[in-house]
């Protein structure tokens, strides 16, 4: 049987979000077949996720009152995976997408609650508003040193949550953070990317350094364009003692694709294209100029559509070979969905080789 076409939009949705981006990100697989098939039978993205998220909220509930904690807290997670993932559906920020993401943010804290130690929400003045993030302990309620994670133009924050607890349970904090251009610090503070994002994105770095808690070395994670900004406070700020990048442009251009050229509109602030493509071009990492000193990992995937090999390599560029490397995946896609488990191991582990001593 041929396969079916599908409606432009929901083809976008299904590159964008294929099987392996939804698991990865935290969402129940059977949620996620769900998704995509009831999508390609024209049920709209955004209301089957929903509807699939608050199914998952019930279970939650039910869990809690009938004495299983466990099962709640997967539940809920569950939910918050499908509620992120409905509103990534639409691109610009309008009064639909707020409301679908604080649906999310109001599950995230429900998450928050249930978690053992208890995710803590962190916010920190910035410019006219507020950044905000998601602090992660391991089980002392203590670490030794801290990894912040960010994504990019579309998967913020909390959505790395997977990512976390990898790190956690090697004894190391995580810090989920929505910098400029994302999530909450975007949506509600009116936050966007700037010239000097670094500076921003910088910030979370000072809130780990300032927390007693978290000691004193502290490692960054940029996952797609966020691996950019990664790289950008990593040559900029001699405390990031390890920097992972993973899947990003190190030259970014304003996409000829709608539904990516709406993401990084939505990011910097504008719709005009001049304007974003001057915005663009001066966020281009130039490590012959401002090298990374501190140790570095590029993920890479060979079938990644998005970003080539080469463009990754110039994170490299100025970095000392000795503890500068490129991981690659021949068949691995964009920000190597398609081997999560493996990818969340290794960067734990390369983190905490370098953070803790060992």
């Amino acid at each position: 049987m041929p396969a079916r076409e599908l409606a432009p939009d929901v083809a976008a949705h299904h590159r964008a979000m294929p099987f392996t981006r939804l698991v990865d990100c935290g969402m129940d697989a059977a949620d996620a077949c769900a998704l995509l098939a009831r999508s390609a039978d024209g049920q709209p993205w955004e209301e089957v996720a929903e509807e699939l998220g608050e199914a998952q909220h019930e279970r939650s509930v039910a869990a809690e009152r009938a004495g299983h904690p466990v099962t709640a807290l997967e539940a809920a997670r569950f939910a918050t995976a499908a509620f992120v993932f409905g509103q990534m559906a639409r691109n610009l920020d309008d009064d639909v997408k707020r409301t679908r993401y604080r649906r999310y943010v109001a599950e995230l804290t429900r998450v928050a609650a249930l978690s053992t130690p208890a995710i803590e929400r962190i916010e920190i003045p910035h410019g006219a508003g507020r950044l905000v993030g998601w602090l992660c302990l391991p089980d002392s309620g203590r670490a030794a040193a801290t990894v912040v994670v960010w994504g990019g133009l579309s998967g913020w924050g909390a959505s790395y949550l997977p990512m976390a607890d990898s790190l956690t349970r090697r004894g190391l904090a995580c810090l989920l953070a929505e910098g400029p251009g994302q999530g909450e610090s975007r949506l509600e503070h009116g936050l966007h990317v700037e010239r000097d994002v670094a500076v921003g994105f910088g910030r979370f770095v000072d809130a780990v350094l300032d927390d007693p808690r978290l000691g004193g070395a502290v490692g960054i994670q940029g996952n797609s364009f966020g691996g950019l900004f990664a790289a950008l406070v990593a040559a900029a700020d001699p405390r990031v003692g390890a920097v992972v990048v993973n899947g990003a442009p190190s030259a970014p251009t304003v996409p000829e694709f709608r539904g990516a050229r709406e993401q990084i509109l939505a990011a910097l602030g504008t719709d005009d294209l001049d304007v974003a493509r001057e915005a663009a071009a001066a966020l281009a990492f130039d490590g012959r100029r401002t090298p990374i000193s501190a140790p570095l990992l590029i993920l890479h995937g060979g079938a990644d559509p998005l970003v080539g090999e080469e463009e990754q390599r110039r994170f490299l560029e100025g970095a000392d070979p000795a503890t500068g490397r490129m991981q690659l995946w021949p068949d691995g896609l964009h920000t190597i969905y398609n081997h999560a488990a493996e990818r969340n191991a290794l960067t734990a582990d390369w983190f905490a080789d370098h953070l803790l001593g060992g």
